[in-house]
C-alpha cells in the first residue's frame, strides 16, 4: 500500500477524475469535509481512514508528523540543557573544597586551577558534542559566506 501525504487527496482526486460529490460518495464524507482536508486543514482519524480506504492508501498528515518531530527535537534540547546544569551545578561543587583549602594555603592553589581547567575542558567537550555548535547551520553558513551566496 502506497504512503500519500495529506495535502495530495486533491491531486489523487483529480488524477481519478472524480468530483468532490463523487469522493464525497465514495468515502461517505461531507462535501465540506473534503474541501477542508483538499484546502489543508487538519482531518480526523475517521475522514483519513475513509480516504485511505477509497484511494486503496495510507495517509500521512504531514503537518502532525512534523510537530510530532518538532517536539523530539525541543524534548531533547530541553534534556541536554538539563543536563549541562547538572555538570555544571558538579562542578561548581567541586571546586568549593580546593578553592577554601587554596585560600588558607596559598600553596594549594595550583590544585585548584588544576581542577578547575579540567572542568571547563569537561564542560567545553559536553556543550560541542551535545549543543552541536559546529553542526549543519554552521557548515551552511560558512560555505554561504565563503562562496558569497544569498539565500
Amino acid at each position: 500500500m502506497d504512503t500519500i501525504g495529506l495535502r495530495d487527496i486533491k491531486k489523487l482526486r483529480i488524477e481519478r477524475h472524480w468530483s468532490q460529490e463523487q469522493l464525497a460518495e465514495m468515502s461517505g464524507l461531507s462535501i465540506r469535509t473534503i474541501q477542508r482536508i483538499e484546502s489543508g486543514e487538519n482531518a480526523g482519524l475517521e475522514s483519513l481512514k475513509s480516504l485511505a480506504a477509497v484511494f486503496e492508501i495510507e495517509i500521512v498528515d504531514s503537518k502532525k508528523e512534523e510537530e510530532i518531530n518538532q517536539i523530539h527535537k525541543e524534548e531533547e534540547y530541553v534534556q541536554n540543557l538539563r543536563g549541562f546544569y547538572k555538570l555544571f551545578f558538579i562542578a561548581l561543587i567541586s571546586l568549593i573544597y580546593p578553592l577554601i583549602h587554596a585560600i588558607n594555603n596559598s600553596a594549594d592553589w595550583g590544585l585548584f586551577l588544576w581542577v578547575l581547567v579540567s572542568w571547563v575542558v569537561i564542560i567545553g567537550v559536553y556543550s560541542l558534542n551535545i549543543f552541536d555548535l559546529f553542526g549543519e547551520d554552521w557548515k551552511r553558513k560558512v560555505i554561504d559566506k565563503k562562496f558569497n551566496r544569498r539565500n
